[in-house]
């Protein structure tokens, strides 16, 4: 993993071989303690300084990216040989009197304490394991698998289905693949993806003038802009003229097969920009905001954090409803379970007929669309993010703000079981399996509990979110009675799930705090993992259909 900062080369640490990482490491220390010595030597610059803050910074010459990823692996790196030595050379070189950074946040969620999430170091054999095969991958363990392992097995699923889209053989050239996560994550202005495969993008040898903006990219991927625009925000207009439209584009067209890879990733950057604002996923250590070169206050931050929205780890995880269980939050859970066992009784007593069950389904579907929060408002996209795609005013909320209608897609004309899987297998081999087993681990993970509860038979509350989400991109299965959507998710949970699905950019603590105030914080990542997977599928749902009509 070779990267472009002078002589340190960082490919050796991702070895499973402890003498391989040492030696790396010795480079580095090497390679570091020489640019440092160049900037500060240490007769100029005496260590008592650094009590007064007074020390070098580190700009010059790359040093403080340098410096900043190895606070990052000092922290998140799986294997502790790394950690030990990176938080070593971080000390040498402040005893030369250079600043060195610090993090900025705590730990890999604003909604999640620290105290209640998987620390590096401390984690069982399965979740080592996983966490050495990311970092094997990448050459980082990034907050998104750190709050993600609190589900193991999802975990395993999903880091093997984004190795396969992002490094295995595949229709696309690799640098194609991380700009098309680009142009995915800015849609929603994730600028936690979007630093992510910017720094990915460079890696694999991409072109840096791309990045100014999605007018420089090649036209083969300017042409991609209208389907990104659609699969993220109106999938249901996605027809076979815009499919014909990018297959046919003479020396810009693109392959069936290459454009099935260009779907999948959009469709997997898309959802994973829903799971990063809907977990409050906080900026990787080495990126911007995610650390400081700033010395530290008396009070443990200082004024120019407060300014940038970073505060004290007390009113990051300060909970609206305090760390008392309120009566009525502890109640909520057992109402919850009582209608559950009510609507079970009901299903069994009777069932509706065919055509109750399609205005059931066509009334969900048409009060989802004026679910709002309170808290809603226009968001401007940065231009730092917003130069990948193109477009900005188009979003989700103008359609139902003017009226418009969602037509119907009815489950059992196109699924992913039966028409969806095939197609993207035969096209992309490998892939429809392993979207497959993930869509299934998403929708069956149970551990049978509901907060204090256990021995819970969980299955009608996951099938109500995961069609719920389902029933607002139109997608109607007829065997499924909408009336229990309206039983079982209360309208602070809608709102969550309507915000983090349709436009995640606008997803706040308040929200992620005032559904299910009882349930753990395991379990909020549960449902976002069910909004991932939903949101992903039914975007998915639309593109291939578009394509087996273009085909046919």
């Amino acid at each position: 993993m070779e990267e472009r900062e002078g002589e340190v080369r960082w490919d050796g640490l991702c070895s499973r071989d402890a003498a391989t990482r040492a030696a790396a490491l010795d480079t580095i220390g090497q390679a570091v303690l020489r640019r440092s010595e160049t900037i500060a030597p240490v007769a100029a610059v005496p260590p008592a300084r650094a009590a007064d803050g007074l020390l070098v910074p580190a700009a010059r010459d790359g040093l403080s990216e340098v410096l900043a990823r190895l606070l990052m692996l000092s922290k998140r790196c799986p294997f502790p040989d790394v950690r030990e030595k990176s938080e070593a050379i971080l000390s040498g070189v402040q005893e030369l009197g250079i600043r060195i950074p610090r993090p900025l946040g705590h730990g890999p969620s604003r909604f999640i304490p620290e105290k209640e999430t998987i620390q590096v170091g401390n984690e069982d054999t399965m979740m080592h394991t996983l966490f050495a095969d990311s970092f094997a991958a990448l050459g980082r363990l990034d907050n998104v698998t750190l709050v993600m392992v609190f589900h193991p097995q999802y975990l395993e699923s999903f880091l093997k289905t984004q190795h396969y889209l992002l490094q295995m053989d595949g229709p696309l050239p690799l640098h194609y693949r991380h700009y098309i996560g680009i142009m995915a994550a800015a849609r929603h202005q994730c600028s936690y993806l979007v630093n992510l495969h910017v720094n990915d993008f460079l890696h694999v040898g991409g072109d840096p003038k791309w990045l100014n903006g999605l007018e420089n990219a090649p036209q083969k991927l300017q042409n991609l802009g209208e389907l990104n625009k659609m699969l993220a925000h109106r999938p249901w207009l996605i027809t076979k003229e815009h499919i014909e439209q990018l297959l046919k584009t003479e020396e810009n067209s693109w392959s069936l097969a290459e454009l099935i890879h260009a779907v999948v990733l959009l469709t997997h950057y898309h959802s994973l920009a829903s799971f990063t604002f809907g977990c409050g996923i906080s900026p990787e250590i080495d990126c911007e905001g995610g650390h400081t070169f700033r010395p530290p206050s008396v009070s443990n931050y200082c004024i120019c954090d407060i300014t940038n929205g970073y505060h004290g780890v007390d009113e990051i995880h300060a909970s609206p409803t305090g760390s008392i269980p309120s009566t009525e939050s502890v109640c909520e859970v057992e109402a919850l379970m009582e209608k559950m066992k009510q609507l079970q009784e009901c299903r069994d007593e009777e069932e509706a007929s065919q055509e109750e069950m399609a205005t059931r389904f066509e009334r969900e579907k048409r009060e989802s669309m004026f679910v709002c929060s309170s808290e809603d408002e226009e968001s401007a996209a940065t231009r730092d993010v917003s130069r990948h795609f193109e477009d900005t005013s188009y979003g989700y909320k103008d359609f139902s703000r003017h009226g418009m209608h969602v037509p119907t897609f009815r489950a059992q004309d196109y699924s992913w079981e039966d028409h969806g899987y095939s197609l993207v297998n035969r096209l992309y081999p490998d892939v429809g399996q392993l979207l497959d087993e993930k869509f299934h681990i998403a929708y069956n993970l149970t551990y049978n509990t509901m907060a204090t509860h256990k021995d819970v038979d969980t299955s009608m509350l996951r099938r109500a979110i995961w069609n719920y989400i389902h029933c607002m991109f139109g997608i109607r299965y007829d065997d499924y009675d909408y009336g229990e959507i309206n039983q079982l998710l209360d309208r602070s949970f809608k709102v969550y799930i309507k915000t983090v699905v349709c436009t995640p950019e606008k997803t706040t603590k308040r929200m992620y705090d005032s559904f299910w105030r009882q349930f753990e914080h395991s379990e909020k990542v549960h449902v976002n993992l069910l909004l991932v997977e939903a949101r992903m599928q039914a975007e998915l749902l639309y593109a291939l259909r578009a394509i087996t009509r273009y085909m046919t």
